[in-house]
This record gives C-alpha cells, structure tokens and sequence, in this order.
C-alpha cells in the first residue's frame, strides 16, 4: 500500500472543519468540575460515544483518550481485564482528548473506521502499534492507515468520512466536554461520575471496586 501523500488532504481539511466546529462547542457548561456525580454524568455519557458494556450495567468507566498516548495503550488492556472479570457489571465509555500532535487526524480515521462497524478492531490495533505510528509524540495518519490494513476497510469512505460533520462534531464536542470537566490530560478516567483522586491504575480499580460494592448492596 503506498502511503506517500495519503490522507494529508482530509487532514487538511478536518483542521478547517473541526476549528469550526471547536467553535460551535466552545460555550461548555460553567462549573461542571464541582458538580454533582450524577450532574456530571451528562457530560460523560454523551449518546454519539462508542462503549463497551451491556447499556444498564451498574458501574460505568468513562475515558477521555488519546490515541497516541502511551499510557493509554498501556492501561487500555487493564481495564478490559478489569471489565472481564465482571461479566456485565462494568461498561467502558470512550471520549477523545487528542493532546499529541495529528493525534486528531487519528482520532477522525476511527471514526470513520466506525462507520464501517469496525471501531474497536480498529483502536486495538492502533494502541497494539502505536510506537509505529507515534514518533516523537507524534501522531501521523498515514502511518496509522497502514496498521488498519488488515481490516479491509473502503479507504473512499475513510477519507469522506473523516471530514464529514457528524465525526468533526463528534470531535468537536468531546474537547469542549474535556474543557469543561478540567480534562488535562490523558487518560482521564470517571467512574459513575466521580473523577480519580489521583492518577493510577490502582486508584481507578479501587474507585471500581467500591462502585460495585455500592451496586450489590
């Protein structure tokens, strides 16, 4: 597959679209980070997000992720672990926070990617390669293109797709809600509705753990 020049007019042109689009969301609702939990929720849970997880499961995670992020990639599979070892009790949530440079363009070929029923392959892969798309913290979307190969995805359809108002929007107003929750870096991670009190995994299972055991009580 040859990747010269591949992409870099939809990159191009979702730079122009989602600027305007970080417009139409930037007027986020005031004093969310000291909201209630479950005020909170309405910011997290939004209806476009892609998630894991039977819809009525007791305990939700929602993640603002970046795609190039390495922690991410490193955590991503520890909370899958985590969901596995409670079958139907946790659903994962995904927002994007793309702080890495073109980290972006990539989050948009997911979305797209999803438009074609193949989003989780798809952000499993890139996490499993990021260090070959991800070079000096940057993200570059031929590259990620490339690792998606074996996913047959219509590459047409990709590169509409990434610049279509639906996945800018989507975009759009998952960095506008990370503003307003004070998201500021990644991965940020709320479990119904209750921010970590500290960054780590084990902080994030035993936020887990005692949502669960409120659940069964």
């Amino acid at each position: 597959m040859n990747q010269k020049g591949l992409f870099i007019g939809a990159a191009v042109a979702l730079v122009v679209v989602f600027v305007g689009g970080a417009i139409l969301f930037s007027t986020s609702e005031s004093g969310v980070d000291g909201a209630d939990p479950e005020a909170r929720m309405a910011l997290l849970d939004r209806d476009h997000a892609p998630s894991l997880g039977p819809a009525d499961a007791p305990v939700v995670i929602v993640e603002f992720l970046d795609p190039a992020c390495e922690t991410c990639a490193v955590l991503y599979p520890a909370v899958k672990e985590m969901m596995d070892a409670n079958p139907g009790q946790i659903r994962l949530v995904l927002r994007w926070a793309p702080f890495h440079e073109g980290s972006r363009n990539v989050v948009a070929l997911l979305e797209a990617a999803r438009k074609q029923d193949r989003f989780w392959p798809a952000l499993e892969t890139l996490l499993a390669s990021q260090s070959v798309w991800t070079v000096n913290h940057t993200a570059e979307v031929s590259a990620a293109w490339y690792m998606l190969a074996s996913l047959e995805l219509d590459q047409g359809r990709i590169e509409a797709d990434m610049v279509g108002a639906d996945v800018t929007e989507r975009i759009a107003q998952d960095v506008a809600d990370a503003a307003a929750l004070n998201v500021t870096m990644t991965p940020e991670y709320f479990v119904n509705g209750k921010p970590l009190p500290s960054f780590g995994y084990e902080q994030l299972r035993q936020l887990v753990d005692e949502a669960l055991a409120t659940a069964s009580r």
